[in-house]
């Protein structure tokens, strides 16, 4: 378990949260004209690396809303945390 701090509530308990996966996945800007390959590449395919990682995560119980989350994998250890819509601070 780590601690979390929500940038809307404060630190809270891990348990509180929603993972949301990778951060900053961006829509392709003419998805009809991919393939299905290209699809599932979007879909499906997250670096999931062990290391530093950007994901979504949302405060399931609490305030309910989205943030980013710069974490590393491989110790949980939490490097930053951002409102959606903000660019992601230097670490």
């Amino acid at each position: 378990m780590f601690i979390i701090n929500c940038p809307f509530c404060g630190e809270r308990d891990q348990s509180e949260f929603s993972a949301g996966g990778e951060a900053h996945i961006v829509r392709p800007k003419q998805p009809t004209e991919l393939s299905d390959d290209e699809w599932a590449d979007f879909l499906f395919m997250r670096k999931n690396i062990k290391g530093i990682q950007f994901e979504r995560w949302n405060h399931a119980h609490g305030c309910r809303k989205w943030f980013n989350v710069i974490r590393d994998t491989s110790n949980d250890k939490i490097h930053a945390v951002y409102k959606m819509g903000e660019k992601p601070p230097s670490i």
